[in-house]
């Protein structure tokens, strides 16, 4: 009710299926706080928490490097949506480069990785009684790291698809979603090429009616163009599944004489001529393939044709469309063995670097639609073998199934979800208790629930259930499904495993599963473990003239034929392949570390916020989480070996007071590789000791006030590897965290300071260069503007000097002229009496006549005259009226002023004398004016 749908359970992710959409629960933004978290585990329980420890423990280089989540859960719990949001989280934080080539690259890779996923439902999910979008096959993503731990490809490994869905689907559930989504977006140009007319009805496509979320045809096509396959090899596809939906609706009537083939039904005909058609197939050949049955015998392997009964014709009718549709089952070869469902799976060889896979052929001659499909995806997606050292990997497995039907397929199914129950189980509990034991540590044994008797039930040797299935399918003669259930009965009575139902109608037997009991019709479970493949079927499709079908069905592939009577070889049946595809899965888990993440329904009905109690609890049994709640709470779950241990934690000594944190070897295998395991042993538990004896301080420190708790008991030394608790190495992590940040702080201190000092330095020298170089500069101006102003003063003295003496001088000249020798020059030479008068006046009024000789440069001769005489407005009287008055000396400055009579208004611009206007030093009490003259009289005295 409060939207909370993920918890801890020990060491166990618990995640319950919402069912509606919670979108803020799986934003980017969410991924990259779980991401950026110093401790995610603090954090709320999610399964990006569980995402960002597996990531972390990749960077962490500790062994095993490579990591695992299992996804489990019955079906509809939500194991699909997990794996789907779990590669978002790593495509988000394992594809951040720092270039923008890689950075184009990882979104390229990223892109596609996400766009696999809806193919893959397409084509490998359906609509059952539990979940609307059911994985009907296994798979296991690896998600392919560089040495950066930066997501460079994936690979796909499919396995067991359920095939027989193709051609068979129970009531109220539907086929594969692809089938529907060409059936309802096509366009009406595709439906005319594909013969996929409105409202047509077809026998292999159940309830059409209901619309899924998962039948958006676009987003499909979308994906596989991303992916690489373009349009016409995507209408090619079509084509071919749309063939398969006519396939369908092929029906027989039953021949009243043995000798003749069944004949059609009358509406099968246009059925038959339109797949022919679709499949680009001769039509006469196909009917009598379906018809007929070739029979090979005797030594010279004679060839015989048997008319086939309705039955039989609708086996090898449905057997055509499971082998277009999905390969069977095979081994590759004596002892190397394969994934059922995709291309030869990696050799993974334990290195120094880890587990290196080899590459996916990209086509094969066993691939079929599905197959190819895949193939196709993992050309797309994978990365180099050499770009590549490490990987994290996704198991989507079907959850437990229990039908009103049972058969093979959920026989298969229910038997690896015991397995991966076993791996939990010896994973978590058994293998810690029996760690326990080996190191010499006291532990108290928890009962935990084994499913063994129930896997030996199963594939038990010498007689368990699939060995008696696989019995009957060797033995040549038809089988009975009575007969097969007394066998299993009476065979297996002693196992308590095996249920009985004595009021059941038809054959069956119970088998009581960690997730409860499970009834199995064995009416068709002999047929369905030989799965065989008529020869004459795959000569047919290798006919084709379809582009797509000649690629799955090559001319030079070898048909499967029956085997001949001289051939000893035993018949490999689907159980039998299914067990070793699912050893080898289980190899591969074993050398990765597991995290596990547990899909909880919370009703069977799918309803949101319905929460039933005992349905909830049931599988929480089933899952053995009680059980790993009690190892957790009550055990260590923490195991780390003594290298690693000292290793990581040897910087803890320096807070030991006693202990000196001198040099030492983390490593003891250098330099002494013929040391005996005792020997290092021997040299790491010193080290061992210094470094446990820290933990009371760092624990009190982590505790203060709390003395009870500074000697922790959370921690024991085994004889190879030290056990903890969580608690423990929080403190631990905390302590090295101290460590390393004093260590830190030393560090940026001394860099610091050289850096400080040698910033010191330069900057002196600097200063020193600067200081030197302005002193140069300042005394070469100094220089230059002493020789400047020498020269400025000399030219100055000179020239004042000049000045002054020009200006005496002609003072000097014209008093001495006009003021003494003037009455001698009117009597000499007689001028007119306007003449006189004009000269009269220039004599007394001498600094006047100096102006006005001096101004009117444009005025001469009579004008000159005229002008002089209508400014002064000189009366006719004789010169001798007029007198020139002079004034006091003023401040050392003689002024000749001459006294106008009346209003004289002057127009004159330049000065009366030419050197005495310039003024070399001028003073401040100085008095300057258009008719004053000034002089120096001391400098005159000495000019």
């Amino acid at each position: 009710m409060a939207d909370t749908f993920y918890t801890n359970a020990g060491c166990t992710l618990v995640a319950l299926n919402p069912f509606k959409p919670v979108p803020q629960l799986y934003l980017p933004e969410l991924m990259k706080e779980y991401h950026a978290a110093p401790q995610p585990q603090k954090l709320k329980p999610h399964i990006f928490t569980v995402g960002e420890q597996t990531y972390r423990n990749v960077k962490s280089l500790i062994e095993p490097v490579n990591q695992s989540i299992v996804v489990s859960g019955e079906s509809g719990a939500g194991k699909t949506w997990t794996s789907r949001s779990l590669m978002k989280f790593y495509a988000v934080v394992a594809a951040s480069p720092t270039s923008w080539e890689s950075h184009k690259i990882a979104e390229r890779i990223e892109q596609r990785i996400l766009n696999s996923n809806p193919v893959m439902e397409a084509f490998g999910n359906a609509c059952t009684l539990r979940n609307n979008n059911s994985s009907r096959f296994g798979k296991f993503i690896q998600l392919q790291l560089n040495r950066a731990q930066q997501m460079t490809g994936a690979a796909v490994q499919t396995y067991l698809l359920e095939k027989t869905r193709v051609a068979c689907q129970a009531s109220s559930e539907r086929n594969f979603h692809i089938f529907y989504q060409i059936c309802k977006g096509a366009s009406v140009e595709e439906r005319l090429q594909w013969h996929l007319p409105e409202g047509a009805t077809f026998s292999w496509l159940p309830n059409p009616e209901r619309t899924l979320e998962e039948d958006c045809f676009e987003v499909t096509r979308e994906a596989m163009l991303h992916l690489g396959i373009d349009t016409p090899t995507q209408n090619n596809i079509f084509k071919v599944l749309a063939g398969l939906l006519h396939l369908g609706n092929v029906r027989f009537a039953d021949s009243s004489d043995e000798a003749q083939p069944c004949q059609l039904m009358d509406d099968a005909k246009c059925s038959v001529r339109t797949l022919a058609s679709l499949l680009c197939l001769p039509e006469d050949p196909l009917l009598e393939t379906l018809q007929i049955r070739t029979i090979r015998a005797g030594r010279q392997q004679q060839v015989f044709r048997k008319p086939c009964s309705q039955a039989e014709c609708d086996t090898r009718r449905d057997c055509l469309a499971k082998l277009v549709y999905a390969r069977p089952l095979r081994i590759a070869g004596s002892g190397s063995w394969v994934f059922p469902e995709q291309g030869p799976w990696p050799q993974f060889q334990s290195t120094l670097r880890g587990q290196v896979a080899t590459a996916w052929p990209r086509f094969s001659s066993l691939l079929r639609l599905f197959d190819w499909l895949v193939s196709v995806i993992n050309s797309s997606i994978c990365a180099e073998p050499n770009s590549w050292t490490t990987f994290i990997g996704l198991l989507d497995v079907y959850g437990f199934e229990s039908f009103p039907d049972n058969s093979l397929e959920q026989l298969c199914i229910n038997y690896a979800n015991e397995k991966l129950q076993q791996h939990f189980v010896a994973h978590y509990l058994r293998a810690q208790q029996e760690e326990y034991t080996v190191e010499g540590l006291e532990w108290s044994f928890v009962n935990y629930q084994d499913n063994q008797t129930c896997l030996d039930l199963i594939e038990g040797s010498p007689i368990s259930i699939c060995s008696l299935i696989n019995e009957e399918c060797r033995l040549n003669r038809p089988s009975s499904a009575a007969q097969l259930q007394t066998r299993i009965e009476s065979a297996l009575a002693g196992s308590p495993c095996l249920g009985h139902n004595k009021l059941s109608r038809e054959p069956s037997f119970i088998v009581v599963h960690y997730a409860g009991p499970v009834r199995y019709y064995t009416a068709g479970l002999v047929e369905k473990n030989k799965d065989p493949i008529p020869p004459e079927l795959t000569r047919l499709l290798q006919q084709s003239q379809d582009p797509l079908l000649k690629v799955l069905f090559p001319t030079e592939e070898k048909s499967q034929e029956e085997p001949s009577s001289q051939s000893r070889t035993p018949v490999l049946t689907v159980v039998s392949k299914f067990k070793a595809s699912l050893e080898q899965l289980l190899q591969v888990l074993h050398g990765t570390t597991p995290h596990y993440i547990r899909c909880i329904k919370p009703n069977s009905q799918g309803q949101a916020q319905t929460f039933l109690l005992e349905e909830v609890l049931s599988q929480l049994e089933a899952c053995g989480l009680v059980e790993t709640i009690h190892i957790s709470a009550a055990g260590f779950p923490i195991r780390v070996s003594h290298q690693n241990f000292v290793e990581r934690y040897g910087l803890l000594r320096r807070l030991h007071p006693h202990t000196s944190p001198g040099p030492y070897s983390p490593f003891p295998d250098e330099g002494h590789s013929g040391w005996s395991p005792h020997a290092k042993e021997a040299m790491l538990q010193p080290l061992l000791q210094d470094i446990l004896h820290t933990l009371p301080a760092l624990t009190q420190a982590a505790t203060p006030g709390d003395p009870a708790e500074a000697m922790p008991a959370s921690v024991h030394c085994g004889k190879t590897k030290v056990f903890m608790t969580d608690s423990t190495l929080e403190v631990l992590e905390r302590g090295r965290a101290q460590v390393l940040e004093q260590c830190a702080r030393c560090i940026q201190g001394g860099w610091r300071r050289y850096r400080h000092r040698k910033q010191e330095r330069q900057r002196q020298a600097a200063v020193l260069i600067q200081a030197a170089i302005r002193s140069w500069l300042t005394r070469r101006h100094i220089q230059r503007l002493h020789t400047a102003a020498t020269v400025i003063k000399r030219a100055w003295q000179k020239w004042r000097i000049r000045m002054a003496f020009l200006a005496s001088k002609e003072l000097d000249d014209v008093e001495e002229k006009h003021l003494f020798q003037a009455p001698c020059s009117l009597s000499s030479f007689p001028l007119p009496q306007a003449q006189t008068r004009l000269l009269g006046a220039i004599i007394r009024l001498w600094p006047l006549g100096l102006v006005l000789a001096n101004a009117a440069m444009g005025v001469r001769g009579f004008q000159r005259k005229l002008v002089v005489w209508a400014c002064l407005q000189l009366p006719t009287s004789s010169p001798s009226s007029y007198t020139i008055q002079t004034i006091q000396e003023q401040a050392g400055v003689a002024s000749i002023r001459a006294l106008p009579q009346g209003s004289i208004k002057f127009h004159c611009r330049k000065s009366p004398l030419r050197y005495a206007d310039i003024c070399p030093e001028p003073s401040s009490y100085s008095v300057t004016g258009f008719n004053q003259i000034l002089l120096e009289r001391h400098r005159l005295g000495h000019v």
